[in-house]
């Protein structure tokens, strides 16, 4: 292995992304074989190299010297998210394709919003991934601004 397969810098930082995993082969074998990412470390920890950046998963498990009073799990409750997995693609009908014939479950086919063609899947783990392509942006066309609460 290549020390520039791991998410090393010899300056400067990169930035990865750690999941929590209830089965670390599984998860593996989707963020590789499905999303087509590059295994760089089978486990302990495993990580996945994926484009120009690092997926990195262990199972869960209580609070260690580095983390007290925190506890990693995977997801609890599918209807609610607080963070996700952003990947930009050159071509998303493409990468929808693709991705659907290697086992992918998207919630909607790419729906366009405008600034952008998007759509989102889950991991294994309930983990949302959405999947997006740059197109009015480019042009100087944005979504619309979120609605506020009052």
């Amino acid at each position: 292995m290549a020390s520039s397969d791991l998410p090393a810098p010899d300056t400067g930082l990169v930035l990865t992304h750690f999941l929590t995993v209830s089965n670390v082969a599984r998860s593996r074998t989707f963020y590789s074989d499905v999303l087509g990412g590059e295994v760089v470390l089978a486990e302990n920890p495993c990580i996945v190299k994926l484009a120009n950046g690092w997926i990195i998963m262990n199972p869960g498990g209580g609070p260690t010297p580095d983390k007290p009073g925190v506890t990693l799990r995977p997801p609890a409750d599918r209807g609610a998210a607080d963070c996700f997995l952003n990947i930009r693609v050159a071509d998303i009908d493409a990468c929808h394709r693709e991705w659907s014939a290697k086992g992918a479950k998207f919630l909607t086919p790419p729906i366009d919003r405008k600034a952008e063609l998007r759509c989102y899947l889950r991991d294994p783990d309930g983990y949302l991934i959405e999947v997006g392509q740059a197109t009015g942006m480019l042009r100087g066309v944005y979504a619309d601004p979120p609605a506020t609460r009052d």
